[in-house]
């Protein structure tokens, strides 16, 4: 191996590392890895290119999914007279396969990955506790509340899904910690994405006895539930209380409260969608929708909930603002890395569940749970993670599948 191959294989493992561990802890967030990314990939480019055949026919797929919805914003756009600024989340779509070709190119280990995201979380822990600690109701990091659980959800699916052999010990601590900061944040909707993880551990575990299995899933339910209701400040912390609240208010039709105004927005969405159902209003327009509201239609009007600028839902979103068009374009940005990490995992070799493919398939899951509450690529961090962590996992899953296909049959 020459000095050059090394160099770019340890800038490489830099780079995965650098991934999950700065994302929420550091204002720079996803440079790091941006950076390195781009380093390493001209000064490999050679590498790169004769890579190129390596992870075909998922590397074709996913620049083809990447192209269509590149192509499709920019049809938007011009149909309603928007700004290319707009683009950038857009852009970011070419990310996915440039970072599998990278990963496929340079090869870094995939214990960067688990290392970066073990860092990630205790990373975060600190970072939440000072921010509570002095006098934030929600810790939010350099982000927002919403997107810090978020993306602490997906690097405890690294985390456990990237292991490596004998490391349970620090996955459960990484887990607690992990668990600590979603609390602190006080996000509720990374709930379903939680749960996802804890039955995928649950069904995953060693034993392959299935009533065992689900003994320990239930367990891990229980002791969630027990901390829930017994430890003090537990149950406000996670705004139970406000949820019930909400819900009596939308009983009375009142929709000025959390949950009710993401209620009025579904319902805005859907009305919207009715209307104008081949183009919707526009990417990330969805505050013209907002504007059938009477309390929205002023121009002058400053309430927030009129000027959120998207719909904190996923489907409601892209619906809204680009009819049907966007919807199926929505399934096929979830769809088509997931339906790719499912053939990966089976020609992984893996008997179990772990690896980068089912690591592929719980991020994909789970931003689909998280987008039921959230707009996940209305946001720069959300969206820049998801295309940079779905290419590094589908390169990882190549190179793995690859491997046990090279090995003799016995």
């Amino acid at each position: 191996m020459t000095a050059r191959t090394r160099t770019l294989q340890w800038l490489a493992a830099l780079a995965l590392a650098c991934l999950p561990a700065l994302v929420v802890n550091t204002p720079w967030n996803l440079l790091p890895f941006g950076l390195l990314l781009l380093a390493t990939s001209v000064l490999g480019i050679d590498r790169l290119w004769q890579a190129r055949a390596v992870g075909q026919p998922a590397l074709g797929t996913v620049a083809g999914l990447a192209a269509v919805v590149m192509l499709s914003a920019i049809v938007s756009m011009g149909w309603f007279g928007q700004d290319l600024r707009e683009f950038d989340n857009h852009s970011r779509f070419v990310v996915i396969p440039w970072a599998m070709l990278w990963t496929c190119a340079l090869r870094p280990r995939a214990s960067a990955l688990w290392v970066g995201a073990l860092l990630g979380l205790f990373g975060a822990l600190p970072v939440a506790v000072v921010q509570v600690a002095g006098g934030a109701w929600r810790a939010e990091a350099w982000t927002n509340a919403i997107v810090l659980a978020d993306i602490v959800l997906m690097l405890m699916v690294l985390l456990v899904f990237c292991r490596p052999h004998g490391q349970w010990r620090w996955v459960a601590t990484g887990l607690v910690a992990g668990c600590a900061v979603i609390v602190l944040t006080g996000s509720r909707g990374v709930w379903l994405g939680l749960l996802a993880l804890l039955v995928a551990i649950g069904l995953g575990s060693r034993w392959r006895d299935g009533r065992t299995r689900l003994l320990t899933l239930a367990g891990l339910l229980a002791v969630a539930a027990t901390l829930v209701l017994m430890v003090p400040g537990l149950s406000e912390r996670l705004r139970l209380d406000e949820l019930r609240q909400d819900v009596e208010r939308l009983e009375r039709g009142d929709t000025n409260s959390s949950a009710g105004a993401r209620v009025e927005r579904l319902w805005v969405a859907w009305d919207t969608f009715r209307e104008h159902p081949l183009t919707g209003v526009g990417i990330d327009r969805f505050d013209e929708a907002m504007k059938r509201l009477p309390e929205c239609a002023l121009e002058q009007q400053s309430a927030p909930r009129c000027h959120l600028s998207h719909a904190h839902n996923d489907l409601a979103e892209w619906a809204a603002t680009r009819g049907v068009p966007g919807v199926l374009l929505l399934l096929a940005i979830y769809g088509v890395p997931l339906l790719l990490f499912a053939r990966l995992h089976r020609r992984s070799g893996h008997g179990k569940f772990r690896g980068p493919a089912a690591a592929g398939i719980m991020v994909v899951v789970g931003y689909a749970l998280c987008g039921l509450t959230q707009s996940m690529f209305a946001h720069q961090i959300t969206a820049s993670f998801y295309v940079s962590i779905v290419g590094v996992l589908m390169g990882l899953a190549v190179l793995r599948a690859r491997t046990v296909a090279a090995q003799p049959r016995g």
